[in-house]
């Protein structure tokens, strides 16, 4: 995406609300990378140590933001402008309770918006077939572009304790 979307931007409900974490502890961390990407095979982050993670944590270019509903953690999301001027969204989704609530969509425009108001050049965002069927289809209507498409097979860290999801499994 290289330039903020243009036309009406949906609204989350009053209800809810997106929470920058300043300091975002490891722990915590874990806590929403996990839980968020169990059912989509994330796993890259929980190869890291503690003292690895909290270097990326700490990284002035890095912020976290949760998206809390009715009190509790319904999502969270992550910009990293350390290859300034472009932006990415690391990390985006919903804990699996959120998904389906209809805020998704909403909550990732809010994504965007956060990038483009910090002052970057270009957004990027990268999904997998192993992440929501509607990842793609919801960043392209959100005004990213598909720029290419690589085919990769990446040996899954079972040894993490990783449940790989039915959907996923080769047959």
């Amino acid at each position: 995406m290289d330039a903020p979307p243009a036309g009406p931007v949906p609204q989350l409900p009053p209800d809810v609300e997106v929470v920058r974490v300043p300091r975002c502890s490891v722990a915590f961390y874990r806590y929403l990378y996990n839980t968020v990407g169990d059912d989509y095979l994330w796993w890259l982050r929980r190869t890291l140590s503690d003292l690895q993670l909290m270097a990326i944590l700490s990284q002035s270019g890095i912020s976290i933001h949760v998206l809390m509903m009715k009190g509790e953690p319904a999502g969270f999301f992550e910009l990293d402008r350390t290859g300034h001027p472009v932006t990415n969204l690391s990390y985006f989704g919903l804990m699996p309770w959120a998904v389906g609530r209809g805020i998704g969509f909403a909550f990732l425009h809010h994504a965007i918006a956060q990038a483009w108001s910090e002052g970057c050049g270009a957004l990027t965002v990268n999904t997998c077939t192993a992440d929501h069927p509607r990842a793609l289809p919801n960043y392209i209507r959100a005004g990213f572009r598909k720029l290419r498409t690589v085919a990769e097979d990446w040996p899954v860290p079972v040894s993490l304790g990783l449940r790989v999801p039915e959907h996923l499994v080769a047959g």
